[in-house]
C-alpha cells in the first residue's frame, strides 16, 4: 500500500477499526502486564519473627517472673506458670470535645407555647503528625491487661502449707483474689 492509497474512510471501515482495535487493545495489555512484571519488586513490611502483641508479651514476661519467684518459695521446686488474661492492652487516647446547648421558648400573651432545647456534643481525637508527614491520634496512657487467671504446676502443689505460701505470693504480686489462683503438683 503506497502512503496516498491511504485514506481516512479505509482506516475506519468497519472491518479495519475492528482489527485495529483488537491489534492496539492486546498491544496495551501486554505493555502494561510487561510494566508491572519489569518493575522492581516493592519493598514489603518485614515483621521480625517474634514480634508479638504486646499484651502476649507482657503475659510471657509475667509467667517468668513468677516461676521465677515461685521457684524460690521453699518447697515449691521448679515451677510452671500460666497466666490468662481477660482483656489485652488498652490505649487511651486525647479527645477534644465541644458541647453546645441551646435553649429557646416562644412566648405568646405572657404565656410560654413552645418550649425547644438541643444538646450538641462533637468529640475529635487529637492528632499529631510523625516525622513521616502521617498523622496519628495521640496517646495518653495504657491500661493494662487485667488478670483472669493463674495456675501454677510445681512438686510441692500437694503440701498445703507450700500452697498456701504460692497462694500469697501470687495474690501480692499480682492484685488478685485468691480464688483466680490454681495450684496443682507436677507429676
Amino acid at each position: 500500500m503506497k502512503l496516498e492509497n491511504l485514506n481516512l474512510k479505509g482506516l475506519l471501515s468497519s472491518k479495519n477499526f475492528s482489527l485495529a482495535a483488537i491489534i492496539f487493545g492486546t498491544l496495551g495489555l501486554c505493555l502494561i502486564f510487561a510494566s508491572g512484571t519489569f518493575q522492581g519488586k516493592s519493598k514489603e513490611l518485614e515483621i521480625p519473627q517474634d514480634s508479638k502483641p504486646v499484651s502476649e508479651q507482657r503475659r510471657e514476661k509475667l509467667e517468668r517472673n513468677l516461676e521465677s519467684l515461685i521457684s524460690n518459695i521453699q518447697g515449691a521446686g521448679t515451677s510452671k506458670v500460666l497466666v490468662t488474661l481477660e482483656t489485652g492492652m488498652e490505649t487511651v487516647y486525647a479527645t477534644e470535645e465541644r458541647k453546645n446547648k441551646e435553649a429557646s421558648e416562644d412566648k405568646s400573651s405572657g404565656e410560654i407555647t413552645r418550649k425547644k432545647e438541643s444538646n450538641d456534643c462533637e468529640k475529635k481525637f487529637i492528632t499529631v503528625k510523625d516525622s513521616k508527614g502521617t498523622e496519628h491520634a495521640l496517646a495518653v496512657t495504657e491500661i493494662e491487661p487485667k488478670i483472669k487467671g493463674v495456675v501454677v504446676i510445681c512438686p510441692g502443689g500437694d503440701d498445703a502449707i507450700v500452697k498456701k505460701r504460692i497462694v500469697e505470693a501470687t495474690t501480692t504480686a499480682l492484685n488478685i483474689t485468691s480464688t483466680r489462683v490454681c495450684v496443682i503438683k507436677s507429676g
